[in-house]
């Protein structure tokens, strides 16, 4: 088929669906109603002659066609993007839609530079359209790797092959409890024992056990993927467990959350700038990264 305009909308509101997890849960994101979006879905799979989806009581869910067509989809609004920032870039003027993919809770980091360089990018522009992905470490590097997004501030454990990674601060994470935990105003001869009964939350978002090596007790009783939802649990004053140190603070000064040994429990993860080394030729990329950098100092 030819690709008209009205198509590019279409996949557009396919993509959105698809990252939104279903036709409700995008009405928000693209403000308009499930009925409107049923029926641009609908026309999509018409004029692909495809289905896209399976969708009812049962749930969203993918056909194959329809991942295969998601990709694709991503690819072919990357190639627009760069285009029009390219033709944009002829005219010396910077233009498009710049999204950045970023891990959660960064922006409570006073080292986190994000919105300084947001700023400046729109004093070079007024011509530009931002998004901001805010997701789990391993969906910044996906989301940078398939073209999502322009560049992402993550941590990564196995580096992408195709990414660049540039170094932006390390971010120190210690193991808290909270106020009501055994362990919170014990005495200091009484931590070990305690340490060895505490239940540990498995973390899948990248902090895990084996990224420690610290001993401690982890019965799969308590797991989350974003520091948000280890926060909760830890707040039941049932559980321990990582946060950092710029996220638990907020808990530390309010008498709520307590540091457990940290000059033994602690680690360090390098919090990093991400990039594609196939899709950062375009001046618009070259530009957010050049900015980034810039405003963290590297």
């Amino acid at each position: 088929m030819q690709v008209q305009d009205v198509d590019l909308r279409l996949l557009r509101i396919f993509v959105t669906i698809v990252e939104c997890g279903g036709l409700s849960a995008a009405e928000s994101r693209l403000n308009i109603g499930r009925s409107t979006i049923s029926a641009h879905l609908s026309d999509l799979e018409i004029r692909l002659g495809l289905t896209l989806c399976k969708r009812g009581r049962s749930g969203f869910e993918l056909t194959d066609a329809g991942r295969i067509t998601y990709q694709a989809s991503l690819d072919l609004l990357q190639q627009c993007e760069t285009f029009a920032s390219t033709v944009a870039g002829s005219k010396h003027k910077l233009s498009g839609r710049v999204t950045i993919a970023i891990i959660d809770t960064l922006i409570q980091d006073p080292r986190c530079k994000v919105a300084q360089a947001i700023a400046l990018l729109k004093q070079k522009s007024d011509n530009l359209q931002f998004d901001i992905h805010v997701c789990e470490a391993r969906e910044v590097e996906t989301a940078v790797a398939n073209g999502r997004c322009l560049v992402g501030i993550g941590v990564s454990r196995h580096p992408i092959r195709g990414l660049d990674y540039v170094p932006l601060h390390n971010e120190t994470n210690f193991l808290y409890c909270a106020k009501g935990h055994p362990l919170f105003d014990c005495p200091a001869s009484d931590v070990k024992t305690l340490l060895a009964q505490a239940e540990v939350i498995t973390s899948n978002y990248l902090r895990d056990k084996d990224s420690r090596n610290d001993g401690l007790n982890y019965q799969n009783s308590a797991s989350a993927y974003h520091d948000e939802g280890i926060a909760h649990l830890i707040l039941s004053g049932h559980f321990i467990g990582y946060l950092p140190e710029h996220f638990a603070s907020s808990w530390v000064d309010k008498g709520l959350f307590k540091a457990i040994l940290p000059e033994r429990y602690h680690y360090q993860i390098p919090v990093e700038l991400i990039s594609s080394k196939a899709h950062n030729s375009s001046p618009l990329a070259q530009a957010s990264i050049e900015v980034l950098k810039k405003v963290h100092g590297v």
